[in-house]
């Protein structure tokens, strides 16, 4: 079977000597919609659900294969006809002619294609569509002049439809056509995506024939895995899951090699595009309402990649790359009344030290001093005290008023706007800090309105500023918002700039700190970005479509499946491209913390299972769980999505009862304990010891042969019960013995006789320790059990060597 890849369309005649006439199929060939699946189109009908369309088409079909049992090929009116079967003729056709307006609405040329024809058309060809289609060959017609013009129907010359001949490519709709145009089959080239009906089948027939191979398997499986996470995270309103990027990233994709740059033109290019084309209508509206002359200033260093992808969409359009972080947005504000209270009240905690000072512009002097004042007082009740009273106070406020004046200069020098200008800042999101913390400081300064448009806004309290998202509260519900949010890291560092964060001004300039983005991450980020910028540049010449699209209903809801399905349903591709990525806080520090940790993950879901991702607070958590099963990620998608509350014991409806011997030091007793299963096999015993109170003997041997024992540590029970996510930094290892446990690898043992055990003491005594209640939590996995011994006969449970405290 010969293929053919998208971007070869326009040359596909080459090398094919004496043709006649050019074939095409038309739907996925010539036509194509913005929709994963045909049916998804079924959705927009007015009248009938997209599970009844569905079904009254394979009635229509059993019916004809009942009535003629050749072929199940039938016409959109049979299907409506299946579908009202009691209303009259006139207003089944309305429901006909309904459903191909929505079809021309959504469906466009496919730019290669139309260069194809055109070539064929140059080189004398006649050109024909054969479709299995139950539109007949006037509806046909009809859909693409609607779809894609007049000028590309024109190129037609014929059209044969399966519906109307009662026979399908695979059948005998090619014998049809022979006999119709008396041309030789080998003077026919043949083209369509179908791999059966029309490569095998034409070719069988004796046409030439070329399978269209419109995506990469990695694009099909990004497509449909794009379209699984849209049904999670669809607003309200959404009707239908579109895709209009599918042809832009069937055209582009298969040419580029490089993993990177590929992800940023199938990936980020359909999240990153539509962005820019709503913040060129945000500005549109603002300036017409508002009129001055809105400055577009993207923030550095996040707003990087959306400026350039901007850029590439609308190059006569001015805009500007502001350098204004978090750090110095803060630092510009402390001149306010009362902003230097409010970022003490949100910030300052029993670890606040240099850093929190630092942003309040202390120096590394005073601060070590300040610092070390509180630690012989009260800590940070001291130090908020000091830092809120004189001589501290107004000395903050002149240096925060003073920081203003240099960032106004920046401005100034930057973009000079007039009295009545807006200033419109654009960056990723999103709470909009910035903008909180700057907006009456250029506001004041300038004269100017200040609005902020983010891609994700999502703000934690409300503001009352000038500010919306693409993606927003009031498209989406809190709990789409803050599931994006959890990851969105990860698009962070792809679009963030290769340079330091800004920390100061000077005569006009920014003044950076170093970069600590390693040289690696930094080159891997400029392929995927340049990738983003071909995708932006190069969307809308693969089609060509009469109808504009609706971008609030099609192409924006389409960005958020995208970075969903990124967020959580990375791909492993990807995954090797993040591995050694790291975040900074972009707070004036040069703190960084890995994206993510495999093994963090691994060890989390064995220890806890499921209930591991409730609580989990990880930069990048979904691609710490890839590996470990779709299952796992769909859960981790949900829980984040809908914020279901979920406790320990709904995940317990299952376990081995384990019997153990508890001894306090007085009194010994036999129990057992319920080990429910966690992730991959292994379960998880937990065993309340009190107060640091008993010690305990895992008697594993009475049901297991071989295990394999993970990791052993207390913690509080309640840390333990509630799924805190600290709970592990607050864990104390155990320190167990083996009787009768034979250690024969690491983790593994074998349990040589049936009262084998694990005797583990309780943790040493503090003075917190000694009021908490405490368990012991075993992670274990069962390998071998042990075969069925007869009971015991003496009623005294063993005496466990050592074993009282």
């Amino acid at each position: 079977m010969q293929t053919i890849l998208p971007h070869q369309l326009p040359h596909a005649l080459d090398g094919h000597r004496g043709l006649s006439m050019l074939s095409l199929d038309c739907f996925d060939t010539l036509l194509w919609r913005d929709t994963h699946r045909p049916a998804d189109i079924f959705a927009l009908l007015d009248g009938v659900s997209s599970d009844q369309r569905i079904r009254a088409e394979a009635v229509a079909r059993k019916a004809r294969l009942l009535e003629h049992r050749r072929s199940g090929e039938v016409t959109l009116r049979e299907i409506y006809a299946a579908l009202l079967p009691d209303a009259d003729t006139a207003t089944r056709e309305r429901y006909v002619n309904h459903e191909i307006l929505v079809e021309a609405q959504h469906c466009y040329a496919f730019a290669p294609t139309v260069a194809l024809m055109r070539e064929a058309k140059r080189r004398g060809l006649k050109v024909m569509i054969v479709s299995d289609t139950y539109l007949e060959r006037d509806q046909l017609e009809t859909l693409i002049r609607a779809a894609a013009g007049d000028e590309v129907a024109d190129l037609i010359d014929r059209i044969f439809c399966s519906c109307e001949h009662r026979s399908a490519k695979a059948e005998a709709l090619f014998d049809t056509v022979l006999r119709q145009t008396t041309v030789l089959a080998d003077r026919i080239l043949h083209i369509g995506d179908n791999p059966v009906a029309d490569a095998v089948s034409a070719a069988r027939h004796g046409l030439r024939a070329l399978h269209l191979v419109q995506f990469t398997e990695t694009a099909v499986q990004r497509h449909r895995l794009e379209r699984s996470v849209a049904t999670l995270v669809a607003g309200p309103d959404t009707d239908a899951i579109f895709q209009p990027h599918r042809a832009a990233v069937a055209l582009g994709e298969p040419a580029i090699e490089d993993p990177a740059a590929a992800l940023g033109f199938a990936t980020l290019g359909p999240i990153m595009t539509p962005f820019a084309h709503w913040i060129a209508t945000e500005a549109d509206a603002n300036q017409a309402e508002r009129g001055g002359t809105t400055h577009l200033l993207f923030l550095m260093r996040d707003g990087f990649l959306p400026r350039l992808v901007f850029d590439a969409a609308f190059p006569d359009r001015a805009t500007h790359a502001v350098e204004i972080s978090r750090f110095t947005a803060i630092a510009a504000g402390l001149g306010r009344d009362g902003a230097a209270r409010r970022f003490v009240v949100d910030e300052i905690g029993d670890g606040s030290g240099k850093d929190f000072l630092r942003q309040l512009l202390i120096d590394a002097d005073e601060a070590d001093v300040l610092v070390a004042d509180a630690a012989t007082k009260n800590g940070a009740y001291s130090l908020a005290e000091t830092i809120g009273a004189a001589p501290w106070a107004e000395r903050i406020a002149q240096r925060g008023r003073a920081f203003a004046d240099r960032l106004i200069a920046y401005i100034r020098a930057l973009v000079d706007p007039a009295p009545g200008d807006t200033l419109m800042l654009v960056d990723l999101g999103y709470n909009g800090s910035v903008q909180n913390n700057i907006e009456a400081v250029l506001s004041d300064a300038f004269g100017v309105h200040v609005a902020g448009r983010y891609l994700l806004l999502a703000e934690t309290l409300p503001s009352g500023l000038d500010k919306c998202g693409m993606i927003d509260a009031t498209t989406y519900d809190q709990g789409v918002l803050d599931a994006l949010i959890g990851s969105i890291a990860v698009v962070e560092q792809l679009c963030t700039a290769s340079q330091g964060s800004v920390i100061d001004y000077a005569d006009g300039a920014a003044v950076r700190g170093m970069p600590g983005i390693k040289g690696q991450q930094s080159e891997a980020r400029e392929r995927v970005q340049a990738g983003c910028v071909v995708f932006a540049q190069a969307e809308r010449s693969a089609t060509i479509r009469r109808h504009d699209r609706d971008a609030a209903t099609t192409t924006q809801p389409a960005a958020v499946a995208a970075l969903a399905r990124l967020l959580f349903l990375p791909l492993p591709h990807e995954i090797a491209l993040f591995a050694r990525f790291e975040h900074d806080a972009n707070l004036g520090t040069d703190h960084m913390i890995t994206l993510f940790d495999p093994a963090t993950a691994s060890r989390g879901l064995r220890e806890r299972g499921l209930f591991y991702l409730k609580n989990s607070d990880r930069m990048y958590l979904p691609a710490e769980l890839r590996g470990q099963g779709l299952p796992t990620s769909l859960a981790y998608l949900a829980q984040r999505r809908f914020g279901l509350d979920l406790r320990y014991a709904d995940f317990c409806d299952s376990g081995i009862d384990i019997p153990v011997l508890m001894v306090d030091g007085q009194d010994a007793f036999a129990d057992s304990v319920r080990a429910t299963p966690t992730h991959d096999g292994y379960h998880v015993a937990a065993i309340p010891v009190g107060a640091c109170r008993y010690t305990v003997g895992v008697q594993f041997g009475r049901e297991h042969e071989w295990l394999q024992i993970e990791s052993a540590h207390f913690l509080p029970v309640e840390a333990f019960l509630v799924g805190d996510a600290r709970a592990s930094a607050r864990a104390i290892p155990a320190m167990p013995s083996c009787e009768g446990l034979e250690q024969v690898a690491p983790h593994l043992f074998q349990c040589t006789d049936p009262d084998a055990f694990l005797m583990v003491p309780p943790p040493p005594l503090t003075p917190r320790s000694e009021t908490v209640p405490m368990m012991l939590a075993i992670v274990f996995r069962p390998l071998v059990p042990r075969d069925p011994v007869a009971p015991r006969t003496d009623q005294h449970a063993p005496v466990l060597a050592g074993a009282v405290a």
